[in-house]
């Protein structure tokens, strides 16, 4: 019986006997969190503040045309949705209806896997974009929107009883007022794209988060790579 265990490796421990079963030592939260700060440590030694800087800089490439060009689209589909003619409402309407109910990781997915079936080839980072612009786009112009709809009924006539056309109304009426009202909820879209980028390496594009991924992959520690690129992104969000 003896021979057939592990190569006796319980009989060499003191006051070892059969059907022994060593405890764990009790859960201590504060030496966990002792290893846990340790290993982040360690961790932070292994990283290259080049390649981290490098994928840092692709996430901002990421966001900053997202965020701008998005806005634009944002605005101009909100705008369409309220004062354009029944079929420019009707294609505003079905843009920010499909945008806004497929899921963003579903959009990357048929960007950069789905069009090469019809012939279509992007790029991981054109597509990437091109995704967090639609996305963020649709989201905008429900911000817009409500925004716009929020102003009275009787300024807009106003305008038009003191000779205003609908263009000159709705730049120099509505569209000032309705900028203060859509601005908060257009920032906090700012800060949800952000976020939205760490998606990215879904399709390859490896930013932040991919290179996090491949971290992980080298050191098992998942939890402390992790925690790093979290607070990068807190980093980001607070400038925002």
């Amino acid at each position: 019986f003896r021979s057939g265990l592990d190569d006796g490796e319980v009989w060499r421990q003191p006051g070892a006997r059969i059907g022994y079963v060593p405890q764990e030592p009790p859960f201590d939260p504060e030496q966990s969190v002792f290893q846990a700060v340790v290993g982040g440590i360690s961790v932070l030694t292994q990283l290259n503040p080049w390649v981290v800087g490098l994928h840092m800089v692709l996430s901002i490439a990421l966001i900053v045309p997202s965020a701008t060009i998005g806005f634009v689209l944002g605005v101009l589909t909100g705008v369409a949705r309220v004062f354009g003619p029944k079929w420019l409402r009707s294609l505003g309407n079905g843009f920010t209806t499909i945008f806004r109910g497929v899921p963003l990781v579903v959009q990357l997915m048929i960007l950069y896997f789905g069009l090469p079936n019809l012939g279509i080839y992007l790029e991981p980072y054109p597509a990437s974009v091109l995704g967090f612009i639609l996305c963020t786009g649709a989201y905008q112009s429900e911000y817009v929107r409500g925004a716009l709809l929020s102003i009275r009924q009787g300024q807009i006539k106003a305008a038009y009883a003191l000779g205003f056309t609908k263009l000159q109304t709705i730049l120099w009426v509505v569209i000032p007022q309705a900028a203060r009202r859509a601005l908060p909820g257009c920032g906090n879209e700012i800060i949800y794209l952000i976020k939205y980028s760490s998606l990215a390496y879904i399709i390859t594009c490896i930013e932040l988060t991919g290179e996090a991924k491949v971290l992980v992959s080298r050191s098992f520690r998942p939890t402390e790579v992790y925690i790093v690129a979290g607070i990068y992104y807190l980093v980001l969000v607070s400038f925002a």
